[in-house]
């Protein structure tokens, strides 16, 4: 007889959404306990009961080990759905520590391209000891799917797909769902192939309900379908399937043949990963070694944090040296008028905040498709008049504390200042990424930091430069 379930799924729900660690801990306390008494029936109710993304989120709570012990106690399928769900580096590490003959059968269970990309993060050793476990056919999809490079749509789409004959009926296609889709990752779209296997058309589930039940498939399809090639950029795809709402984007290789189709599910992960490594560029985060996507800030460990931190900052140390070179320069100016140096963090960081500004507008704009590298003269121009009304704005204002803190002379070199820098700062902003981009870098790298010490440099040369020229005072001894 079934035991009853000692702890209810709300208790997790609660516990995980919780800021406090108590009944976070209490929760693991009692999966442990359970496990330690043996009282399997107990846990496989409690993980049966979640919905898979709510039980791979506890077993995070665990260590790998730990979590591998869990795991085992459910069915094949649960197993593969519950992978799925893990972060990529924690389901690595749990698929190194499952015997093999036992990974086989998750992965068997597991969909198309989850399985692929398993496969991707397991070491050469691992892939070979698996592979010989695998049906004949897995280790062939695999192998398919697995051999495009990292970052296109062949190496995110799924072989498993729902395909129609031109010359079938809409009820002979309909049949031919009914029996197929429990194996398919959607039947919502249905893509019409010709006897080679190239891509003729396409066909919603709607439209042949809608058709009559006579009507042949390329009568109802639509024969120019929206696709994308398997070497194409991932992040493309996503953005393409964004702008015409497509629930699935069929993928054709060199032949004009449909290999695979890249869905929803996929695109949501490029874009959060994309963001993310975004967010980290722009924040100077090292993209060496092991990235920080998809880990969970939370239990990430400190140095893998400082690692990803330590080099940008170091080399930003280095670049800002030049900042205090510039400032050795002008030591007489600052000698002869010391109220300069008042206004000298305002004025920098006014120039660092445009740039930062500017560049995360256009580093945006790029990413969305709302602007090409070749509308950079356009936009440059478009800035320059910004970047100039900002400026006078802001020197307006400066230069009112300019008068009462050194003078009209003061004034007018911090107010004619503030305007060049701003110009200056903003320039920085709207140019960077699109000369990274124009090399084939991400934007994203032109960050707030860069863009920042860039403009600390130029504001510094500026201020004394025109402080000099206004003021009269020699630049060096």
């Amino acid at each position: 007889m079934t035991q009853k379930i000692l702890i209810e799924p709300k208790d997790f729900l609660d516990a995980a959404l919780t800021d406090d660690d108590r009944p976070r801990q209490e929760l693991i306390d009692k999966l442990q306990s359970l496990l330690s008494a043996k009282d399997h029936d107990s846990l496989r109710d409690f993980f049966y009961s979640l919905h898979p993304a709510d039980a791979a989120q506890a077993l995070e709570l665990f260590s790998p080990e730990q979590a591998c012990s869990f795991i085992t106690l459910l069915n094949n399928e649960s197993q593969a759905q519950i992978f799925n769900y893990l972060p990529p580096h924690f389901e690595t590490r749990m698929a190194g520590l499952l015997g093999r003959s036992q990974l086989a059968r998750i992965i068997g269970a597991m969909s198309h391209d989850e399985r692929a990309d398993l496969f991707n993060r397991l070491t050469p050793e691992q892939q070979e000891e698996i592979l010989p476990a695998l049906a004949h056919a897995e280790r062939e999809d695999i192998r398919k799917l697995a051999s495009y490079p990292k970052d296109t749509a062949g190496a995110v789409m799924t072989s498993d797909y729902a395909a129609l004959s031109p010359n079938i009926s809409a009820r002979e296609a309909l049949e031919k769902l009914r029996r197929e889709a429990p194996d398919k990752e959607t039947i919502y779209q249905c893509y019409v192939i010709d006897e080679m296997r190239r891509l003729v058309g396409v066909v919603s589930l709607r439209e042949l309900l809608m058709a009559s039940p006579k009507a042949q498939v390329i009568e109802i399809m639509n024969d120019q379908p929206i696709f994308a090639h398997a070497r194409d950029d991932a992040e493309e795809v996503a953005s393409t399937m964004a702008k015409y709402d497509l629930l699935a984007m069929p993928i054709i290789n060199g032949d004009n043949k449909l290999v695979g189709i890249v869905t929803f599910d996929d695109v949501h992960d490029i874009i959060e990963e994309e963001a993310t490594e975004d967010f980290h560029r722009m924040g100077s985060i090292s993209a060496h070694g092991e990235s920080l996507v998809g880990i969970n800030f939370r239990k990430a460990s400190p140095w893998l944090i400082i690692q990803k931190r330590l080099p940008w900052l170091l080399a930003l140390v280095f670049v800002n040296l030049l900042s205090g070179a510039g400032i050795a320069f002008f030591e007489t100016t600052i000698e002869a008028v010391v109220a300069l140096v008042f206004f000298l963090p305002l004025l920098i960081a006014s120039a660092g905040n445009a740039g930062s500004q500017s560049s995360t507008l256009m580093v945006r704009a790029l990413a969305t498709g709302d602007v090409k590298v070749s509308d950079w003269m356009y936009l440059l121009g478009k800035e320059v008049g910004i970047a100039l009304t900002l400026g006078v704005g802001m020197a307006l204002a400066v230069s009112m504390v300019g008068i009462f803190r050194g003078g009209p002379e003061v004034a007018l070199v911090v107010g004619l200042t503030m305007t060049v820098v701003v110009i200056f700062g903003s320039l920085v902003g709207c140019l960077l990424p699109f000369l990274l981009a124009k090399f084939r870098i991400d934007p994203a790298t032109a960050s707030v930091p860069l863009i920042t010490s860039i403009a600390d440099i130029g504001g510094i040369i500026i201020y004394f430069s025109i402080a000099t020229w206004i003021l009269e005072v020699p630049a060096v001894h």
